[in-house]
């Protein structure tokens, strides 16, 4: 052979060797960045991970692992990824700079035994052509500036039976369950927005199974389940979580059925359609499924569709409205302080009104600290990385979950005096609000995955607040002190009191 040919084939051989090793070096000097640039977190077991980390309050465990392990925290759970955010600052970057990017949802085991996933603007991801459709319903037929004030005097009748019915209880000094009583309240109030009727009664067994439907859906949903962390144990459903999902759903399901049926069959009765003052959600939708408005809008998306606007309607309001009473049991000065104020407001012998809210700093004050200590949903509905971002220095790759525990956000001593007092002062004077802006009090998120229902439950909560410190002191049962008053949580999709508050409303003037 040549000379100059075995020197061409050498020189040859040598480019693609020489080749060949810069780019496996540069493949691993990528990969070494990326390993440097994952979020810490706590050492792995095999097959399990990090789960044996996680107690029967995951968002308590992840913050005491991040008093280690940082802001922005890794953990292996199973086979799932996961990224936990705990700082003001982080949240900014998953919420805002990066909200298109980690936006995305993992349907978990129990939502995919109805197909939830496919239906429901919670899960559905945010680029799909019907999670955009939902939410447009949503802002135009369900919660629009116009439906809110139209239903204002909805949410003030609803307000004084609340009242009523703890005027009865007060004359027979009986302590009354403040879940179960607000419960019904804001079940009313979302049953009239759907369906115009109550669904709720204070004297009904019924409604108290409502609410063991709603809360039982949230608590299965909410609940760490082993298939969603080992996909291949999905059809073994340890935990029921799909079975208890899937009864409740179908339970809610029935009573939405029953509506939609009856409404259809009263639109095919009548000549000329509803006069829109007078029309609800449900007949708002099925107007636009008459006249072919929204090709992908049927009966079945209407169905999870209510479903998404009932369970989040509901229990997040009374729970909420509990905490804050609880609360407010435990400090009987700042109770004390509140009810000066709405007095002083509204005077002796008046009704609150929505529009007295504004005028009460002090309540308002009260409201916002029961979410910075209490949020419904203390790690937000989970998200979940579309591609790789960055948050803070760290990589957080591509199908991720993200849980933005803002729970430990709202008890971070480097962001909060005294984080585990309940202090409404420290809002005073201040512009922070509860409405996806300030980042270190995001109970309802934000970004383009905020509640949508945020107005409708301030509003909902401080107005019965407001009513029932106006209207009423407040004592607890004998053999129960205020520093007694036990604050245990039980984890779901929302955080609810572990054993419901009881109190004895003790009237303080003429309720007509």
């Amino acid at each position: 052979m040549d000379i100059k040919v075995i020197q061409a084939l050498f020189l040859f051989v040598c480019f693609i060797l020489s080749s060949f090793l810069i780019i496996s070096t540069t493949r691993s000097r990528r990969r070494s960045h990326r390993t440097a640039a994952t979020p810490p977190g706590p050492p792995r077991l095999p097959i399990i991970g990090n789960i044996h980390l996680v107690g029967k309050n995951p968002h308590r465990s992840f913050y005491d692992l991040s008093k280690t392990y940082g802001p922005v925290m890794s953990l292996k759970l199973g086979c799932l990824n996961s990224v936990v955010i705990t700082s003001p600052e982080a949240a900014r970057e998953v919420l805002r700079t990066h909200d298109q990017i980690l936006s995305g949802r993992s349907s978990d085991n129990s939502i995919r035994s109805i197909n939830h996933q496919e239906l429901s603007v919670v899960w559905l991801p945010s680029s799909s052509p019907r999670w955009r459709l939902l939410r447009k319903l949503l802002a135009t037929k369900v919660i629009s500036p116009q439906r809110i004030e139209a239903t204002k005097a909805l949410r003030v009748n609803k307000v004084k039976e609340l009242v009523s019915f703890m005027s009865e209880s007060s004359e027979r000094e009986e302590a009354v369950d403040i879940s179960r009583a607000s419960f019904i309240t804001t079940l009313n109030i979302i049953s009239n927005l759907l369906f115009s009727v109550d669904l709720g009664s204070y004297d009904s067994k019924m409604s108290n199974g409502f609410q063991d439907t709603v809360i039982g859906l949230m608590e299965a949903v909410g609940n760490p389940d082993a298939a969603n962390y080992f996909p291949l144990l999905r059809f073994l459903d340890l935990q029921d979580n799909r079975k208890k999902t899937k009864e409740g759903c179908e339970r809610l399901f029935r009573v939405f059925r029953g509506f939609i049926d009856a409404k259809i069959a009263e639109k095919s009765t009548r000549d000329n359609p509803k006069d829109v003052t007078n029309s609800d959600v449900v007949d708002a939708l099925l107007d636009l499924i008459t006249k072919g408005d929204e090709a992908e809008l049927n009966t079945n998306v209407i169905e999870h569709f209510l479903l998404d606007l009932f369970t989040a309607g509901t229990d997040t309001s009374s729970s909420t409205l509990e905490w804050a009473m609880a609360e407010l049991l435990s400090n009987p000065k700042t109770m004390a302080k509140a009810q000066a104020e709405i007095e002083h407001v509204i005077g002796q012998n008046g009704v609150v009104q929505e529009s007295d809210i504004s005028a009460l700093p002090y309540l308002q004050a009260v409201v916002k600290e029961t979410f910075r200590l209490h949020p419904a949903a203390p790690l937000l509905v989970p998200r979940k990385a579309e591609s790789d971002a960055e948050v803070l220095g760290f990589m957080v790759t591509k199908d991720t979950q993200v849980l933005v525990n803002v729970w430990a956000i709202g008890r971070d001593p480097n962001v909060w005096e005294n984080p585990n007092r309940f202090e409404p002062e420290r809002f005073l004077g201040k512009e922070i609000d509860v409405k996806g802006r300030d980042y270190e009090l995001t109970p309802f998120g934000a970004g383009r995955r905020i509640c949508p229902g945020l107005t409708l439950a301030l509003k909902t909560v401080s107005l019965m607040l407001a009513s029932l410190l106006y209207s009423f002191d407040w004592k607890l049962p004998i053999g129960v002190g205020s520093k007694d008053l036990d604050m245990d949580e039980t984890f779901g999709l929302t955080l609810h009191k572990t054993n419901p508050l009881h109190a004895i409303p003790v009237k303080k003037r003429i309720i007509n």
